[in-house]
């Protein structure tokens, strides 16, 4: 099979004979049935770019005329290319309704009372409330831990539990959300976070083992992914043009999260008990999940997705196929952007994974103080991601945007490697929290772009693996980089990678626009 970037199908005028055509019927009925066809590339048939692609069998080949199927530049079951474009030529119009890109960003049937506009603000506030209630959790683990008589060691292990188990959770809860539908992959987070958080509650009652609670709690954490969920639906239910703005909105969720989770976790710890938190965060993850059920569609896939997934005689995908996770990572336009995402976001996301230890040690903060800070950058990261980038996506390309928040990166970083107090950081945080965001959206948008509409969800769990990675290998790399090099290491290796990566972007920028795999 030639290279997905060969040559498509030429087209024929509208009703005229191929030459081949008298070879092409008895050729079929030759084959025998359930022959297998080999991987098939479907192409746009004006322009040649790759839509997607599609492997199985058939129910017999002599259904092949009626699929709307292309193939690159060798053959399909052994027929040559002059012999397929007659196939492709006759049925053209069901093909361009199949593949073309035009369907995106339309609200598939099966909406329901609430309409569009309606799933997609149920999906902030469901968004808002599970990020909620994650805050609402971190802002009693540490005492918690301590309360059961754990180390820094201990607590390091369980995070990083917690931080693998949602690595290899991602991209198998992205695929099963593509597969069985937005509803399905919202109830599923939320019942993985009630499970968490029951588990939680019952650590904090002394007659109960509670070290093994604990450690047993983060089992659930697999399947939480309810931030990519959303963002799946957000994808499938926005045009190209204002994706990056509706992505940029959820940062409104993260920053509310951020700012309420912690300030209802430490004020509930306090007034009502340590225990009360989680079981606050319990009954509001079985809300979440009522609503799921009841409210959100079924899927949010336009039709094209659904032709793709119900094409004749196509296999039945596991949730777990590992080629079709990383096949996404091979198709055009998508492996350089996910690479930009993890090369750029690594650097900054040691230093975060080292903050609470760099604000109790270099900027020699207090509990309150330190939580006061985080309380600036989530107002931050509020007004950026959810104000500001989308009216600067109205005005650049996503190329422009990529390229700023790298440049971005590195200035922030250099200053980094200079700060001396926390004075210094807070006037960094505006450019740092700019870049962080800018990275996140725009490479989002870009990546569930470059895929196909009934793979936004499986390209978004492997987004997601990026902070769970970085947060497994943060404590290791970052402790051994902080107790060797002290804090400006941090600005030194931000500001080389990035800079780097800057370099790669302005000789070989990333095109305007990626080809939509269909």
């Amino acid at each position: 099979m030639s290279s997905p970037e060969g040559p498509a199908l030429g087209p024929h005028p509208q009703g005229s004979r191929n030459p081949h055509e008298a070879q092409l019927l008895p050729l079929l009925q030759e084959v025998p049935a359930q022959t297998a066809v080999p991987e098939v590339y479907i192409t746009d048939s004006s322009s040649g770019r790759l839509l997607g692609t599609w492997a199985g069998k058939t129910s017999s080949p002599r259904d092949l005329p009626q699929a709307p199927w292309s193939c690159s530049s060798q053959n399909l079951l052994g027929f040559p290319e002059e012999v397929l474009s007659w196939v492709f030529q006759q049925h053209l119009p069901s093909m361009r309704k199949v593949g073309a890109p035009g369907g995106q960003g339309q609200a598939p049937s099966g909406m329901g009372a609430l309409g569009r506009s309606g799933v997609v603000l149920l999906t902030y506030v469901l968004a808002a409330l599970e990020l909620t209630c994650l805050f609402m959790q971190f802002s009693i683990m540490p005492y918690l831990s301590r309360r059961l008589g754990l180390d820094s060691v201990a607590f390091g292990y369980q995070q990083t539990v917690f931080g693998v188990l949602q690595l290899l959770g991602g991209p198998v809860f992205g695929r099963f959300a593509d597969q069985h539908g937005a509803r399905a992959a919202f109830t599923l987070s939320f019942l993985a976070s009630s499970a968490l958080y029951l588990l939680l509650a019952a650590a904090c009652i002394r007659a109960l083992p509670g070290v093994a609670l604990l450690f047993a709690s983060r089992l659930p954490g697999a399947l939480m992914h309810t931030l990519p969920a959303a963002q799946m639906v957000i994808a499938d239910l926005s045009t190209p043009e204002e994706r990056p703005a509706a992505l940029g909105r959820l940062g409104l969720c993260f920053g509310v999260g951020l700012i309420f989770g912690s300030l209802l976790g430490g004020t509930l710890s306090s007034s009502c008990g340590i225990q009360c938190p989680v079981i606050v965060a319990f009954v509001v993850t079985l809300l979440g999940a009522l609503l799921s059920v009841t409210c959100i569609p079924a899927s949010t896939k336009g039709a094209s997705a659904h032709a793709q997934t119900t094409l004749p005689g196509r296999p039945k995908a596991s949730v777990f196929d590992l080629k079709a996770i990383t096949r996404l990572l091979l198709q055009p336009g998508v492996l350089p952007v996910f690479l930009v995402k993890v090369i750029c976001g690594l650097p900054i996301g040691l230093f975060m994974v080292m903050f609470s230890i760099i604000s109790m040690d270099f900027f020699q903060l207090e509990a309150a103080q330190a939580g006061y800070l985080m309380s600036f950058f989530g107002v931050l990261q509020m007004v950026i991601q959810g104000l500001v980038i989308g009216r600067l996506s109205s005005h650049f390309s996503e190329g422009d945007l990529l390229r700023a928040s790298v440049l971005v990166f590195s200035v922030v970083g250099l200053a980094m490697a200079l700060m001396a107090n926390v004075f210094h950081f807070c006037l960094l945080m505006p450019g740092l929290v700019f870049s962080m965001c800018a990275l996140n959206v725009v490479t989002d948008s870009m990546l569930t772009k470059a895929v196909s509409t009934s793979d936004t969800g499986t390209m978004l769990g492997l987004c997601a693996s990026v902070q769970p990675l970085t947060r497994t290998l943060g404590p290791t790399l970052g402790g051994l980089l902080y107790r060797g090099f002290g804090v400006p290491v941090f600005g030194h290796v931000q500001f080389a990678v990035n800079f780097i990566v800057f370099l790669v972007l302005w000789r070989q920028p990333v095109p305007r626009k990626m080809g939509k795999a269909q």
